[in-house]
């Protein structure tokens, strides 16, 4: 495709075409020269917004995109109501995967009854493959909006479903055929499959009606990233117990392979819950068919603990995503 601007007639049949999921809050949405949303809340609500780049994946930029961004909305306990996408591609690129990336979109936003508000979507010489970055919006009954600053002093911390799934999705997506010379097709095909987990938005509804402190996307980081995010804003300790963190052997062979720690690679999918009542809200997921873990607790100290039997270590500061090394 030509740089600049898409031509109409391919904004038309393969973007606009392809976004049908509709919510009744949405007052304006995309169309052709409408470079605004509008959407309509009530006297009590706040809007709750969120941005991401997708940049780590080469496949399902798409899916992986609405996942992400709305993943952070539910942690902040919000419903999402939709997303504006900003696409940048490369002139190599054939209009079959545009429209491929929406429709992927697309559906995600079907699953999770959310809307495409609208964007902008261009070719462009600086990139070599397709950028998305997505701009979450979601709303929240405003005495109900958590942050990291109402985390309390002895509160449990429980991680749901497991570590590492975003990146073994991503891995097992774009390097499939090698993964496949070292691997059984079925422990490829199953970390591929993990795509199914990615949304919380499941278990941040379960626990808002539980009682929460605060949740945490487990993202670029992963969940030692995560946990000293949480603790940092907070200004609290954290005491983790490493054998009690979740992970699935799937992302222990993968991560293997590739040579990269699954404790400091993106991890959404998983969230991050600091409640009072950790056991009764890994009990409401399991009923619900949500792994639930309870890792450890808050403390008033400033140290960022992780016990793995009788060793001990310090969290270090979050640094470059290990998913970095290996696309």
């Amino acid at each position: 495709m030509k740089i600049g601007k898409l031509p109409e007639p391919a904004l038309i049949r393969s973007v606009l075409k392809q976004v049908n999921h509709r919510r009744e809050e949405v007052l304006v949405g995309p169309a052709v020269g409408q470079d605004c949303a509008a959407l309509s809340l009530e006297a009590d609500e706040a809007v709750v917004l969120s941005s991401d780049p997708i940049t780590g994946a080469a496949k399902d930029i798409g899916k992986i995109g609405i996942y992400v961004t709305t993943n952070d909305l539910a942690a902040a306990g919000a419903e999402p109501v939709g997303v504006l996408l900003t696409i940048m591609l490369p002139e190599s690129v054939r209009e079959c995967k545009l429209k491929t990336l929406m429709q992927d979109a697309e559906s995600v936003c079907k699953e999770l009854n959310i809307e495409i508000l609208g964007g902008h979507t261009e070719i462009t010489k600086v990139v070599n493959q397709p950028v998305l970055t997505v701009t979450g919006v979601g709303k929240i009954k405003k005495q109900d909006l958590i942050t990291l600053k109402t985390i309390h002093c002895g509160d449990d911390l429980v991680v749901t479903k497991w570590i590492g799934l975003e990146a073994t999705t991503i891995l097992a997506a774009d390097h499939e055929e090698d993964l496949k010379e070292r691997f059984p097709d079925s422990l490829v095909n199953t970390a591929r499959s993990f795509e199914q987990y990615l949304s919380v938005i499941p278990e941040s509804r379960i626990a808002m009606e539980h009682g929460v402190s605060a949740m945490h996307d487990i993202t670029e980081g992963g969940i030692f990233g995560a946990l000293w995010e949480m603790a940092s804003g907070a200004n609290l300790g954290v005491d983790i117990d490493l054998k009690k963190i979740p992970i699935r052997q799937e992302t222990v062979e993968v991560c293997e392979y590739f040579h990269v720690n699954p404790y400091l690679i993106m991890s959404s999918g998983s969230m991050l819950i600091a409640t009072k009542d950790g056991a009764g809200l890994v009990k409401k997921l399991e009923a619900a068919g949500i792994h639930g873990t309870v890792i450890g607790r808050t403390n008033n100290s400033n140290d960022r603990i992780i016990r793995n039997g009788e060793e001990v270590r310090h969290l270090d500061k979050p640094q470059s995503d290990e998913l970095y090394k290996v696309v």
